[in-house]
């Protein structure tokens, strides 16, 4: 009988290490994520035609936005107010970058996204490219994008994107911290960009 609770005890005790263990190599793999920036490296075209890298993404806070021009609502509406909250936490403009970058490049033209960007705000830029190049900044930013038909039975017919409709908070390093979610308070909205210019 002591023989058995030894052998438990001594299970009991490696499971405690292992657990111990493993909760510490799993904090210092979260803090090695949370020190590195954000994304993946891309090369892309801005709304103007310029090229645009992910070092737009440093030197200063950026709020980011994934979304296409055909959106019915959430974009258009993403855009508006994301426009207004800069306007609020950044009065002067200038201390936080703000980038709409598209899921739907074979739509969204460079040309396409200034007009559309323009229509909305002066303080957001469109960011378009390569379909294959959109897909890769995608997937690394860990977004998610679909194409749907609007007519089942025309399946190569006209479509619509399911997106991730929150809008990623970069600081200036490029690290993420945290999201605006669809529909979120404004006045909440609003303090998460001030915080974010606060670092």
């Amino acid at each position: 009988m002591k023989a058995i609770r030894l052998v438990l005890w001594v299970l009991i005790a490696a499971l405690a290490v292992t657990l111990g263990w493993l909760t510490y190599e799993w904090q210092v793999s979260e803090s090695r994520i949370a020190d590195k920036p954000y994304g993946v490296p891309f090369e892309l075209v801005d709304q103007s035609g310029s090229p645009i890298t992910e070092a737009a993404f440093r030197g200063r806070p950026t709020a980011l936005f994934f979304g296409f021009t055909h959106c019915p609502e959430i974009c258009p509406t993403t855009l508006y107010e994301l426009d207004d909250w800069l306007k609020q936490a950044d009065p002067e403009g200038g201390r936080i970058g703000a980038y709409f970058i598209t899921v739907d490049p074979e739509r969204d033209t460079p040309e396409l996204m200034g007009s559309y960007v323009a229509g909305v705000s002066d303080r957001i830029i469109g960011i378009s490219g390569d379909p294959e190049k959109i897909e890769d900044v995608v997937k690394g930013f860990n977004i998610y994008a679909k194409k749907v038909p609007t007519d089942s039975g025309a399946p190569e017919g006209d479509y619509t994107m399911d997106h991730t409709a929150s809008v990623f908070l970069l600081d200036a390093q490029g690290r993420f911290k945290g999201t605006i979610a669809w529909g979120e308070n404004p006045e909440t909205a609003v303090t998460k960009l001030e915080n974010l210019l606060k670092g």
